[in-house]
């Protein structure tokens, strides 16, 4: 028996002792894997430390990057030109198609054949002359037969007369002679008109522009013959707004250009003046005597320019140098350093080129006339001929080389 405690005391002893080194070794490994912890997380704090300080250098540097690049200004390339004086007018535009005052279409007045036919389109005519013949052997005919009744009833009417004289016949007797003799008088007016309609005449003077009928044409009355314009009677109307009315007179020049003689420049003169005001357009219509001025012809398409007035010795800006915001109008002017200066004006006259500014400008400041677009008041620019950055960044590498040389 006392074998079996002895036994049953070792192994209980083996047992505490074994668990006592299981211990030892789970806490070394424990303290191993604390250590390794520790210098990783040491290694992570540095390298982000490392990572944040470069960042903030990255961030610091491309502040500085910015900064340097608003403050380089880029100048802008622009053409100027120097204010200078001259004449200018002021000019009102219109377009319309030149008509003809005096022109006629030509109509028949009897229903015959066309026996003669005696002008041609393109031809002059003076006022009176025989256009066209129309066939007149029975009008002739009726004529001279009224002309034998009439020489027969002209002695009658005389004898009548002498026996009403010497009382001889009664008055009733001596007034139908009378009668007879006026009826014959009618008779005669009637052939001739008759006989004068088989030949057509021009009502007008001027120049044939249609003719609508042929040599043997059986043509009826008030057939359309022929039309006649007057080429000095040339005009253009023309309907002016009615707040120019003041500035309107009988006598203002005016200048005609054609699409069709491009090179070619027309003078015309305001004849006349309508006395009312058109309601519904609120414009007045205007007249211009254009006259027969070799290329100009009725129908045409033109362009007038109303000369409303003139001014000398102006200081005229050019339009091309204008820049309209809303209702207001400025240019650029250029100063000192290459910057330029917003300068705003009011147009006193105007023409096609130029406009009188009643001040802002004098004779000889420059002003931008190309490059304007997207300019401030302010702003730097550069002329043709300045040199570019690239040209100075290439005189000072010149520059340099040279110096370099000559320390070698």
């Amino acid at each position: 028996m006392n074998r079996k405690i002895l036994a049953l005391l070792s192994i209980v002893l083996v047992l505490a002792l074994s668990g006592g080194m299981l211990g030892c070794t789970t806490s070394d490994n424990a303290n191993a894997s604390t250590g390794e912890k520790g210098e990783t997380e040491t290694a992570s704090k540095s390298k982000s430390d490392k990572d944040a300080d470069g960042k903030d250098s990255e961030g610091k540097s491309g502040k500085d990057g910015e900064e340097e690049e608003e403050k380089t200004e880029e100048a802008v390339p622009v053409e100027v030109a120097a204010l200078s004086r001259g004449e200018i007018e002021s000019i009102l535009r219109f377009s319309t198609n030149l008509e003809a005052e005096s022109q006629v279409g030509v109509f028949s007045e009897a229903s015959r054949r066309v026996i003669g036919l005696l002008v041609e389109e393109g031809d002059a005519v003076s006022q009176g002359q025989i256009l066209l013949r129309l066939q007149d052997a029975e009008q002739r005919s009726e004529l001279s037969k009224v002309d034998k009744e009439l020489v027969k009833a002209q002695r009658e009417y005389k004898r009548q007369q002498r026996l009403y004289d010497q009382k001889l016949i009664s008055e009733q007797e001596f007034n139908d002679a009378t009668y007879e003799l006026e009826q014959l008088n009618i008779r005669k007016k009637d052939a001739q008109r008759e006989l004068g309609y088989t030949e057509v005449r021009a009502p007008i003077a001027g120049t044939i522009t249609s003719r609508m009928v042929n040599l043997g044409d059986q043509v009826q009355i008030s057939q359309h013959l022929f039309d006649i314009i007057d080429f000095d009677s040339i005009v253009a109307r023309i309907f002016v707004p009615e707040k120019h009315l003041e500035q309107l007179r009988a006598g203002l020049s005016a200048r005609i250009e054609s699409q069709s003689a491009s090179n070619t420049e027309y003078m015309g003169t305001v004849s006349r003046i309508a006395p009312i005001v058109d309601p519904r357009s609120g414009t007045v219509k205007v007249t211009v005597d254009v006259g027969g001025q070799r290329g100009l012809r009725p129908g045409q398409y033109v362009d007038v320019d109303l000369v409303m007035a003139t001014r000398d010795d102006a200081v005229l800006v050019p339009k091309r140098a204008l820049i309209y915001d809303n209702d207001q109008i400025f240019v650029y002017r250029l100063g000192e350093e290459r910057r330029v200066e917003r300068v705003f004006l009011t147009p006193a006259l105007a023409d096609k080129n130029f406009i009188l500014p009643t001040d802002g400008v004098t004779e000889g400041d420059q002003v931008v006339i190309a490059g304007q677009t997207g300019l401030k008041d302010g702003g730097l620019v550069r002329l043709p001929g300045d040199p570019t950055e690239e040209d100075e960044d290439a005189e000072g590498e010149a520059v340099t080389e040279v110096a370099g040389r000559s320390d070698s």
